[in-house]
């Protein structure tokens, strides 16, 4: 085989199907919290976590008290809660409202396991992420049903 074709390696391909499987994870799991949040508004509306008005459904996210990038809370239920998109994407201050009814619905024994949570190392397999799937898959279908 010549030098410039580069045979794909087991090693990349799982990489990607892991990548792949975060992306529709965090779609499934995004509109799980959304729901969940929306429940008592008969899934039209939503409060949102971090500036407590309630708002359209439509304009629901899953806010993240700790960054997504924290592979160890990132699909943690108490670590995210619908949020506006006002506050979740353009707000610099918007975890001072979230910190605060955070801590009054969660308290600060949960919150501070959730932050020590935060500071552990995950690293999903492609099973885990499978089951997670499926199992919040089934969550929001039982979530719209009822």
């Amino acid at each position: 085989m010549p030098y410039y074709i580069k045979k794909k390696t087991t090693k990349n391909t799982s990489k990607s199907r892991v990548k792949t499987l975060e992306k529709k994870l965090d779609k499934i799991f995004s509109l799980y919290i959304r729901l969940r949040d929306s429940k008592d508004f008969k899934h039209k509306y939503f409060r949102c976590i971090s500036c407590g008005e309630v708002k359209p459904f439509e304009k629901a996210d899953c806010g993240h008290y700790f960054s997504r990038k924290n592979q160890s809370t990132r699909y943690s239920e108490v670590n995210c809660h619908a949020e506006c998109s006002g506050c979740n994407r353009f707000k610099a201050d918007h975890l001072h409202g979230y910190h605060d009814n955070l801590l009054k619905e969660i308290g600060q024994e949960r919150f501070d396991l959730l932050q020590w949570e935060s500071n552990q190392t995950k690293k999903y397999t492609e099973f885990e992420l499978e089951t997670l799937i499926e199992y919040y898959t089934k969550k929001v279908k039982e979530l719209q049903c009822a």
